[in-house]
């Protein structure tokens, strides 16, 4: 299975992508990549991966970059390769704890940085491998969009959650992937809703989501919070857990899948 997680930022994308990945490898003892494709990237943290803050994203590695492309954005006009290889970097370049292998892309964050450059080229290389080619449930935290997916690797993907708290900005912002998601081809589009407090906040999000299957709610708990500023893992909190466990059983229903 290749799930992709979207939102705006701050909505706790990183939090569910953890969990999810920790869960697909220990409940169901799957084979895991976790792909952490935000701009700025959290999901080592919220993993509990030592030595986090020494992980460089792998679209800042220039020689990497220009090794595989021929070429980096600062050499402007040079040629470089479309396709290049990337197939042993989840190997090389991963990090493993507890069954769960991740990888920091990281994503463009500079102005004309599109996928025209050579860090574009190989972001969508590595993105069209891993979600095409590999055979590990791969659960992707993704920037509030959906621009590291291109026509190719859309269609490996098995669903794209998107991740909404009880506001309108984030409902919009919410609609506004799906119609993205749609004009690439990608149909499975979910939604997940986050930090709840009551009811009343449930059945907005029901009502302002309601053209997007929900896949389940996420209470608001402020341990979740608290672990992003000690810099310390989510999976010990059992109520996420259990929450995101739900989570799953719907999706698997959602998409029939058995086991």
């Amino acid at each position: 299975m290749k799930i992709a997680i979207s939102g705006k930022g701050g909505v706790g994308k990183t939090t569910l992508a953890a969990a999810m990945a920790w869960l697909f490898a220990h409940e169901d003892g799957k084979k895991v990549l976790a792909i952490d494709a935000d701009p700025a990237p959290n999901l080592a943290i919220a993993l509990g991966i030592e030595g986090h803050e020494d992980i460089v994203p792998m679209v800042e590695m220039k020689e990497l970059v220009k090794e595989r492309t021929g070429a980096t954005s600062e050499e402007y006009g040079k040629f470089f390769k479309l396709n290049p290889a990337v197939a042993d970097l989840p190997e090389r370049l991963g990090v493993e704890k507890d069954g769960v292998r991740l990888m920091v892309l990281g994503a463009i964050q500079r102005g004309g940085g599109g996928c025209a450059c050579p860090e574009g080229v190989f972001l969508r290389s590595m993105i069209n491998h891993i979600v095409l080619q590999r055979d590990e449930v791969v659960v992707a935290d993704m920037e509030a969009g959906v621009e590291h997916l291109g026509r190719a690797s859309v269609k490996g993907v098995n669903a794209l959650i998107v991740v909404a708290e009880p506001t309108l900005t984030s409902v919009e912002i919410a609609h506004r992937i799906k119609r993205l998601a749609s004009d690439i081809g990608l149909s499975s589009v979910f939604a997940v809703g986050n930090k709840l407090q009551n009811k009343e906040q449930q059945d907005f999000l029901e009502k302002g989501l309601a053209d997007i299957p929900v896949l389940g709610f996420l209470s608001f708990n402020p341990k979740i919070p608290e672990a992003g500023l000690k810099g310390t893992s989510v999976l010990e909190d059992g109520q996420l857990m259990e929450e995101v466990k739900g989570i799953i059983r719907r999706l698997k229903t959602e998409l029939s899948i058995t086991s």
